[in-house]
């Protein structure tokens, strides 16, 4: 096993932080500041490289040509250059904060959420509309962006939150078309072993893992609860081994899609408690997702550091 690489955490919680305004509920979510406050995005990208991170990953999650046209009347090549410069933002982020020799040390992944991300319903984490899009329609929606992140110069792609199996697939499908080009694949999950419209995790995962090793640099769980992560990627690693794992929970509070809020944490413990376990299970890349932000990571950065010294000391 390899170094293990430090995600950023929550870009939005952090973006809060910055814009003091309530993002949740935008139906652009965080992709909207993109276009309209690029120095409050620069300044969540420098939050987390000083918080230690090792990739720091676009505010791109929720962008999209037709959404950008739809709330921000962009017309398709504005939308495009958007997104492309969702790049060039993290790599400010990571100029002002880094050392010239230390700064192509910090990658930049390309966030590509999930179809339903969009639809500002929670489909995310239903992934409901599954059986009403094909292979063919999923690749073209997706292809846009997934271009427009190349084309600027990410070291890597994110897909991320994906709810159902077809999207994941899809993809793959067109991450292949960029033989060049590496990425990890993220779940969202409904149960400890089933991603969010039922289908089977360890299945759908190996399965893509078939079709995308030469590219793929890991596949895991994203925007769950932090006690759910031990037990599905326990199970992934014992099914499919050879898989490199990502991980990259929530804060431990949860969604209330009628409230359209977060609400409060159902224990006391802090997620920061459980990334020993998940270093000890073998996971390659680890970071936070929604309402952590760069103290998070912080302590994870602090907490990787002491696991590394130790496992160095036994061998």
């Amino acid at each position: 096993m390899g170094k293990v690489l430090l995600l950023d955490g929550g870009f939005s919680t952090q973006l809060a932080k910055h814009v003091g305004a309530i993002i949740d509920g935008d139906p652009l979510w965080s992709a909207r500041f993109i276009a309209t406050d690029k120095e409050k995005c620069i300044l969540v990208h420098r939050d987390y490289v000083r918080a230690g991170s090792n990739i720091i990953t676009t505010g791109s999650y929720q962008a999209s040509i037709s959404g950008y046209k739809t709330h921000l009347g962009l017309e398709k090549e504005e939308a495009i250059q958007v997104i492309k410069d969702s790049v060039a933002l993290a790599r400010k982020g990571i100029e002002l904060e880094c050392p010239s020799e230390q700064e192509s040390k910090v990658l930049v992944a390309g966030s590509v959420g999930p179809y339903g991300a969009t639809l500002h319903d929670g489909s995310e984490y239903t992934g409901k509309y599954s059986n009403n899009l094909t292979l063919a329609e999923l690749i073209e929606w997706h292809r846009p962006r997934v271009e427009a992140l190349i084309d600027a110069g990410v070291d890597l792609l994110a897909f991320e939150t994906i709810p159902c199996s077809n999207e994941a697939f899809a993809l793959i499908t067109l991450l292949l078309e960029f033989p060049k080009i590496r990425a990890w694949l993220s779940f969202s999950i409904k149960e400890k072993d089933k991603i969010s419209n039922g289908d089977s995790f360890v299945d759908t995962a190996a399965k893509c893992w078939k079709m995308g090793s030469t590219q793929l640099v890991a596949i895991g769980v994203n925007c769950l609860h932090p006690s759910l992560v031990t037990p599905i990627l326990t199970k992934l690693k014992s099914f499919a081994p050879q898989v490199p794992l990502i991980v990259y929970p929530n804060s431990g509070e949860r969604f209330d899609q009628t409230e359209n809020k977060w609400t409060n944490k159902e224990n006391w413990n802090s997620v920061s408690d459980y990334v020993e376990e998940w270093l000890d299970i073998g996971v390659s890349y680890l970071g936070g997702c929604c309402r952590t932000n760069d103290n998070d990571i912080k302590k994870f950065s602090e907490i990787l550091n002491v696991w590394e010294t130790k496992k160095g000391q036994e061998t």
